[in-house]
């Protein structure tokens, strides 16, 4: 029998819910609130869904600046039910590369990490025959993956399972034991360094994008198997189109979404959150307040810091300014160009000279991930014309302390001020977003040139601008990191308290800051929510899959260089575009 936890909703029952943040989070809790017989409803405090899962125009374009790669977005694994259960993917045509990521080096040379395992195995050893048996044993493990992800957990929440559905779990795992062992205990860094080619021995901290410092090899695989599966493929309308799909399933279920609607706190009585104050000084109550926000924002502000047992406050007050603890945020650069360039890759990540990196503000590592969009996404741009999304993991630090604008609001920690927040940002600031805009373009016109003067349309922001937007921490946009003391020890937390916090009745949290980011774990983060309010209210909780549109198609788009041709002269891409319905 499950164990259910008593407290202040144990004399009544609970059907209203008030769920902060529209991202991707808010949205799914709100979905999966409704599809279990409560009232709920969601407040944002901009006037469209999805949070940092999002676009926005510029003249013709639409730029997108978040999805590049969607976990579960093909059949065959969990993740791919929930996104199924929330109507993300009806109806759409769903993208995938046969190459998931180029890497290039100073020198020119490219890795091509191909999602097939046995094309991935000849292109790497055809480029360093002296790592022909490192490649093979990281081949193996890619292979061992694509089978593993078919039992990997998402529907339901460690913390909630019992005994018996521990050890069936642990037992769906034993074939994969020994691949599963060896990624999670090494980190790449260590992993990569073992290789004699040098351009390897780099190029593997780059598969994801950006480089993980303390990631094992274990996310590599993962992604790679599921971009091998058809299931890390990119959604027809891109971030916001998704957002707009996930908010009307919700709508169809019968919530409500109020746009405009600034939390300044959570009410609070008698140790029981009873609801929420607007920025306009309105009160809301529900039986049950949702934080699908900033968790900074939750914990410090939205409840001023009480109800931090100390393994929160440590957690929100000490661990979280560690560094490595918090996914970093991004400085990006879009360019809106008025020709394609059927020469570029989708998305390659170049690793940089010292001259190059020194320009760019903040960089953490001398690298920048470059995506020629409209691969992804034909429909948010004319036809014939390019979007060019330019990214890097940044520090925002150095961006304060460019700023000189006026201050607004003050972040604090453990109760002492630290720094505030600008309304509007001084010269410096601008300068360095200029000479890093200027250092990028340089750098794209030196390997596609004509690039320069194709340029009708650009768009630059920083940590600081994410900041702005969504208020999240130091602008990160995915939360706790995983595999480091703090996301270890939230999931630690989330199992012994559920997504609440010890002391404080009929509330929840939920959305990255929940878990340990990522698109579909936010989304997750709303099923795992509501399975916890069914058990401390003693309902069964339900589920249903969206069947107002049909499923998803796929589409497999060859990477190397447009028109069949391949740009990769040791490992030809096939001809055409392969279309699956699965």
């Amino acid at each position: 029998m499950t164990r259910r936890r008593k407290g202040p909703a144990d004399a009544r029952r609970r059907e209203t819910m008030i769920i902060i943040g529209a991202g991707l989070g808010g949205l799914s809790t709100g979905a999966y609130a409704q599809m279990n017989g409560y009232r709920s409803h969601v407040l944002e405090m901009h006037d469209v869904p999805g949070g940092c899962c999002t676009a926005w125009e510029r003249g013709d374009f639409t730029l997108d600046a978040c999805v590049s790669w969607m976990l579960g977005s093909g059949p065959g694994n969990e993740m791919h039910q929930i996104w199924l259960e929330l109507g993300a993917l009806q109806g759409k045509e769903v993208r995938h590369f046969d190459v998931f990521n180029v890497v290039r080096g100073q020198d020119g040379r490219a890795v091509y990490f191909y999602s097939d395992p046995d094309r991935l195995q000849a292109h790497l050893t055809a480029l360093s025959p002296a790592d022909e048996r490192r490649v093979r044993d990281f081949c193996d493990r890619l292979r061992a993956f694509r089978k593993a992800l078919a039992v990997y957990p998402f529907l339901k929440p460690v913390g909630l399972m019992g005994r018996v559905e521990r050890w069936r779990m642990l037992a769906s795992f034993l074939p994969y034991f020994n691949a599963v062992r060896a990624s999670i205990s090494v980190l790449m860094s260590e992993y990569s360094a073992r290789f004699q080619d040098p351009l390897l021995r780099q190029a593997f901290n780059f598969v994801l994008y950006e480089k993980h410092p303390n990631f094992p090899v274990l996310p590599t695989h993962f992604q790679l198997a599921s971009h091998a599966n058809l299931s890390a493929g990119v959604p027809e309308g891109g971030s916001l189109g998704l957002a707009r799909s996930v908010e009307q399933r919700y709508l169809r279920l019968g919530g409500r979404v109020r746009y405009n609607a600034k939390v300044e706190e959570v009410l609070v009585e008698e140790d029981r959150a009873v609801g929420v104050r607007l920025s306009d000084g309105s009160e809301l109550r529900a039986d049950i307040v949702v934080s699908a926000c900033d968790g900074p924002t939750t914990m410090r502000k939205l409840l001023g810091g009480r109800y931090l047992d100390d393994d929160y406050r440590k957690l929100y007050t000490e661990t979280i300014d560690q560094p490595g603890m918090v996914f970093p945020g991004y400085f990006t650069l879009f360019l809106g160009l008025d020709r394609s360039f059927p020469e570029a890759d989708p998305c390659t990540t170049y690793l940089l000279d010292e001259d190059v990196a020194s320009q760019l503000t903040g960089i953490r590592h001398p690298s920048i991930n470059v995506q020629f969009r409209s691969r992804h996404y034909p429909e948010l741009s004319p036809r014939g014309t390019t979007v060019v999304y330019v990214t890097y993991f940044c520090d925002i630090a150095p961006w304060r302390a460019l700023d000189e604008g006026p201050e607004q609001v003050t972040r604090s920690r453990g109760g002492q001020e630290l720094h505030t927040l600008p309304v509007r940002h001084g010269r410096g600031y601008y300068a360095a977003k200029r000479r890093a805009r200027l250092a990028l373009v340089r750098f794209l016109e030196e390997r596609f040139p004509g690039i320069t003067d194709a340029v009708t349309v650009r768009d630059v922001s920083s940590p600081l601008t994410h900041v702005r937007y969504t208020g999240n921490h130091d602008g990160t946009v995915l939360g706790w990191q995983p595999f480091v003391e703090s996301g270890e020890k939230l999931e630690e937390l989330v199992k012994k308290h559920g997504p609440g916090l010890p002391g404080l009745a009929d509330f929840y949290q939920s959305g990255v800051w929940a878990t340990t980011g990522g698109l579909i774990r936010a989304a997750a983060a709303g099923r795992h929510v509501m399975q916890f309010v069914c058990r401390d209210d003693g309902r069964e909780f339900t589920a249903d899959v969206d069947r107002s549109a049909p499923p998803p198609t796929h589409v497999v788009i060859p990477v190397g260089g447009g028109a069949g041709r391949s740009a990769d002269p040791a490992e030809p891409g096939p001809h055409g575009t392969e279309r699956q319905p699965l």
